[in-house]
């Protein structure tokens, strides 16, 4: 049957469209945890195409076309794999053949070429879980400096000895923990850029 023909009906007898979920249900949000570091307790954020310890997350939201748009102002990760949010499609993480942990774009599966899908794991924990990678062969993240930069935020790789980190120095680089809280609001992004 066309949709053409069962419309006119639907109206008729009041049907009406179900609201949008907005919640989720299998969130986290993570912190890096190295104790005696710069890195100790900071957020990792998404922004860039990639992971940072400390910073800022950078999101955009149309709100020419979604009102209200969401706070964009942390990063949410949905399930082990993916960045909790709005845009359709969703992002997805993933590790570049450097290391370096990424997600893709808005609306895009596109990876570059030699880039794995993780494997991520998010282990839940009360009152803190851990979230981690075996992508490459790796043992969880690292975080590793960028002094050509002039921010204090440190860029995610997965910890594997032979990551194209931006120092070229991988002893530069400093392996953390991944602590995790669940998260359970509303979209906190509409995507991250």
């Amino acid at each position: 049957m066309k949709l053409a023909a069962i419309l006119p009906t639907a109206l008729a007898v009041g049907v009406t469209a179900l609201p949008v979920e907005k919640r989720g249900t299998a969130g986290f949000t993570a912190i890096a945890a190295r104790s005696g570091s710069p890195i100790h307790l900071l957020p990792i954020n998404a922004a860039g195409s990639g992971l940072y310890v400390g910073g800022s997350p950078s999101t955009f939201c149309p709100s020419d076309i979604v009102d209200p748009c969401p706070p964009g102002n942390e990063t949410v990760f949905a399930n082990a794999a993916n960045l909790y949010v709005e845009v359709p499609g969703g992002q997805a993480l993933f590790v570049k053949a450097s290391g370096a942990v990424s997600y893709t774009s808005p609306h895009s599966i596109s990876m570059p070429s030699g880039s794995q899908q993780g494997p991520f794991e998010w282990y839940k924990g009360s009152p803190t879980g851990t979230f981690t990678t075996t992508s490459f062969g790796a043992n969880g993240f690292m975080a590793c400096p960028d002094y050509s930069t002039n921010t204090t935020a440190w860029q995610v790789f997965a910890a594997i000895q032979n990551a194209t980190v931006p120092t070229g120095n991988v002893a530069d680089c400093l392996g953390f923990d991944a602590l995790t809280t669940e998260y359970s609001g509303n979209f906190p992004a509409w995507e991250y850029v």
